[in-house]
Parts: structure tokens; C-alpha cells; sequence
């Protein structure tokens, strides 16, 4: 057996029973349930800024979390310490703390019914991403930066290029008798260049490529030159006056509104009544064309997992069907909060009370090239960026400071910047007019590009 698999089954044997150890523990002291987490994981990662490294970072941690409950009073504590002394204080703090929080009659693990964890390989660990000597992973970032400078006399500076490698593991175990276990890895390439032009302000913008696999990672000198082609388009950025107009969202701009449809679906803030789509289960919501959805079980997906932070099989949820709001995102307590049943949406850290996650959470593609949707607007905003903040999740109020390309006749014709895009999201995913056929994930989050009509662009 090669030894890095015999590590493996070692490293992952340990760690099931340092988890099945202190649930035990902590039952022995009087917890009447309780739930632990035990993690192990590997990160590096490099930046380098006019072809010399400005940081190297490399470390490795191993982490133990346990929540306890007496009755309906919870707590929850870590440590790094996996000595019996460090584990003992572990057991013990928990239930010093508990003793003295307050009771929640909606406390506690799932169901040991609804406990389980998916038994099909999703495709989520590779060894190959750590297996570059340190040089040539610096050299991966290096490369990125020399495509990016190299691709035009007007790049004139750098952010840096970089590189970035983990790999985790980590073991879920409860006192309902449910232990799961899965591995993860990942890796990305980026680069981040600078560009200027005699009498025009200086312009910067960036690619990346993420995967879990180093052999479906875009090369560095991809990576590289993509990143200057795309801050060179900004060169001689104007505002534009106030109007109306057809708005385009390229797809690194457009997940950032289906995350804001992630937080209106959020279990938490819809118990608290924070969320504008609270209460309209069943309702029409979007336009027809509209159909999201959030999928833990997809394999290599960045949101994909086995079982979620509480041990319950993650799944494809259908969250909005051609238009009509069909199931929001909960965890165990939210679920009970609402009456409604546990989506496999828990997601924590090591400490603290389970919250939402995504799996892969996704707007369903169209038909259309990104090119095509671009070329039937007359006239209209094409935005590559958002800045600042401002939505209000309780009303759908949208209005975020954005950069782009303006649009006439099909063409882009001259980059945008100093401008806000403003509306309403309850409004917006009703006026959805055109979706792209790009649909492609470089996190957890996706979405093509989208093209959304009568959106307020306000400039000059």
C-alpha cells in the first residue's frame, strides 16, 4: 500500500476516534446529547508582485469541536490541544457553559431517522494538489503575473500574481450514533494586473481559475493573459447620465444577485421575519424563466459534501421553479422554527450553533451565448463589477456602485465606471428577460450571465 494512502487511513481512523472519544466524554459528564468535529488540513498559499515572492504561506492544523446540551440548554467549545488534559478542559468548559445558558425547547440534534450520508464518490479530494514542490508552485503564480505583464505595453504594474492549495478532512460524529467522514482539496491560479494610459486613471481588474484538481486547472499564462484583456477594457472609463436602460450581467456580477436570493431563502432570516420573501412559499416570485437551485450532491462541486454540519444526507433542492418560491434553506432549528422539514443546509465551524449553507446554488442556464443576449440591446449597461454594499434583504431595495461596458447597437463601445445600478430584487428577478447558456462554477455560487430590463443606471 503507497504510503500516503496508508497516512490517510491512519490520519482518518484517528480522527473518527478522537470524535467518538469526547462524545462519550461528554455524555459521561452529564450532557444528555452532543456532537463533535474533529478537522485536519493542510493550506498554502503565494503571492508574487513583479516577479518576486511578496508572501509564502504554508501550514497545517488539527482542530476538535464539541457541542453539548443538558436538557435544552446548549453550548459548545474547541480546542487545538488533543492531549487528555486539552480534552478533558474541553468536556468540562462545555459544560460549565451550558449549565449557565438558557433553555430553547427547539434545541437539540436531528432526528436520528434523518441522519445519514451519501454513499456515492462526489469527487471532491485529489493528492495532486500538493504535490508540486514549493518552487513550482511559486512558479505557477510567477507565470500568471509574466502573461498578465506581458500581454500589453499598457500594463504597467501588478497586484501580484498568486497560488493557493488546501486540503482538509473532517469527521462528524453524534451521540445518535451517526459518524461521517470526507475529504476535500482545491487550488486556484490568479492574477491581478495594473494599466494606465497617458492622461487616463489607472485600471485594474483580475482572473482566476479554481478547481480540485490540478489537471482541470486553466494554465497560469491562460489565467494571465484573460486578467489583461479584461483590465484593458476599462482604459478611459467614463460616466454615463442618469437613465433607464437594459442592464447585462456578466457572470462573475450576476452570482453576486443570486447570493442575494441565497440570503432572502435563508432559513434564519426568514423565521425572523427579515427576508422579503418570508411567507411567500407557494407564490410566484420570479418570472417564468427563473428557476434556482441548490444541489450539495453534484461530484467536484465546490458546495459538495456527503452530509451537512449536522449529519443529514445533503440533496438537490429545488428553491424557486419557474418563478414560484418552492422550498427555502434550513437546518434542523430553523425547520422546527417554521414547521417545516430540514433541507441539509446546516453548515458550521467548529464552534457555535449550526447556520445555513449553500450547496451548489445555482440559476438554471437559457439557451442564448453571452454574445448573442449583448447583441440584441440598443442601448444599455454591460456591468463586470459591483462595489460597496447596498441591499436591504427586508424590502429588496438594490442600489450597488458598479463598473462595465456601455452598450449601443450590440456593440461595446466604451467602459463605464462611477455609476450606481438601483431597483428592487423583488422587481428585478420579475424583468429577467434573457439568460445565458455560461453557466459555470468557480465557487459554490453560479450564475450565467443574465440580462435584466428597466433597471435604473444613474451617473452623471
Amino acid at each position: 500500500m503507497p504510503l500516503e494512502i496508508q497516512e490517510n487511513i491512519e490520519l482518518g481512523a484517528g480522527l473518527k476516534q478522537i470524535a467518538l472519544d469526547v462524545v462519550e466524554r461528554a455524555l459521561k459528564a452529564g450532557a444528555t446529547s452532543a456532537d463533535a468535529i474533529a478537522r485536519d488540513g493542510n493550506e498554502f498559499s503565494t503571492l508574487v508582485r513583479l516577479g518576486e515572492v511578496e508572501t509564502l504561506k504554508e501550514s497545517g492544523a488539527r482542530a476538535l469541536g464539541l457541542r453539548l446540551f443538558i436538557g435544552t440548554r446548549a453550548a459548545s467549545t474547541y480546542t487545538s490541544d488533543f492531549s487528555e488534559d486539552g480534552v478533558r478542559r474541553l468536556v468540562s468548559s462545555a459544560m460549565e457553559l451550558a449549565r449557565a445558558t438558557s433553555e430553547d425547547p427547539l434545541a437539540g440534534l436531528p432526528e436520528a431517522s434523518q441522519l445519514g450520508s451519501l454513499h456515492q464518490d462526489l469527487d471532491l479530494y485529489y493528492d495532486d494538489v500538493y504535490s508540486l514542490p514549493t518552487a513550482d508552485r511559486i512558479d505557477y503564480a510567477r507565470r500568471a503575473e509574466a502573461a498578465a505583464m506581458a500581454a500589453d505595453v499598457r500594463i504597467t504594474n501588478s497586484e501580484g500574481g498568486s497560488f493557493d492549495a488546501a486540503t482538509g478532512y473532517k469527521v462528524l460524529a453524534n451521540s445518535l450514533g451517526f459518524v461521517g467522514e470526507y475529504r476535500r482539496s482545491y487550488c486556484s491560479v490568479a492574477a491581478v494586473p495594473i494599466a494606465q494610459v497617458a492622461d487616463s486613471a489607472m485600471q485594474r481588474d483580475y482572473w482566476y481559475s479554481t478547481s480540485r484538481t490540478l489537471e482541470k486547472l486553466e494554465s497560469p499564462e491562460a489565467v494571465g493573459r484573460k486578467a489583461a484583456e479584461r483590465t484593458l477594457r476599462r482604459l478611459g472609463a467614463r460616466k454615463v447620465a442618469t437613465q433607464k436602460v437594459p442592464v447585462v450581467f456578466d457572470p462573475m456580477v450576476s452570482r453576486g444577485l443570486i447570493d442575494h436570493i441565497f440570503d432572502a431563502v435563508n432559513g434564519d432570516a426568514v423565521y425572523r421575519h427579515a427576508s422579503f420573501l418570508a411567507g411567500k412559499l407557494g407564490e410566484q416570485v420570479a418570472g417564468e424563466n427563473i428557476t434556482i437551485i441548490d444541489d450539495g450532491t453534484m461530484p467536484g462541486g465546490f458546495g459538495s459534501s456527503p452530509f451537512d454540519g449536522e449529519g443529514i444526507p445533503t440533496r438537490r433542492t429545488v428553491v424557486v421553479e419557474r418563478g414560484v418560491l418552492k422550498s427555502y434553506l434550513l437546518n434542523t432549528y430553523t425547520a422546527r422554527k417554521l414547521g417545516l422539514a430540514t433541507t441539509g443546509n446546516a453548515a458550521r465551524g467548529l464552534t457555535g450553533n449550526p447556520g445555513i449553507g449553500s450547496g451548489n446554488f445555482f440559476l438554471q442556464p437559457g439557451e442564448k451565448s453571452a454574445q448573442q443576449i449583448i447583441h440584441d440591446v440598443g442601448c444599455g449597461l454591460y456591468v463586470t463589477e459591483f462595489l460597496g454594499f447596498g441591499v436591504n434583504l427586508v424590502t429588496g431595495d438594490f442600489s450597488r456602485g458598479a463598473s462595465g461596458l456601455w452598450i449601443e447597437n450590440g456593440q461595446f463601445t466604451y467602459p463605464v465606471e462611477e455609476i450606481t445600478v438601483a431597483g428592487n430584487l423583488k422587481e428585478m428577478f420579475r424583468h429577467v428577460t434573457e439568460i445565458g447558456n455560461d453557466l459555470e462554477f468557480r465557487s459554490s455560487l453560479a450564475c450565467p450571465t443574465i440580462r435584466i430590463d428597466g433597471m435604473t443606471v444613474a451617473g452623471e
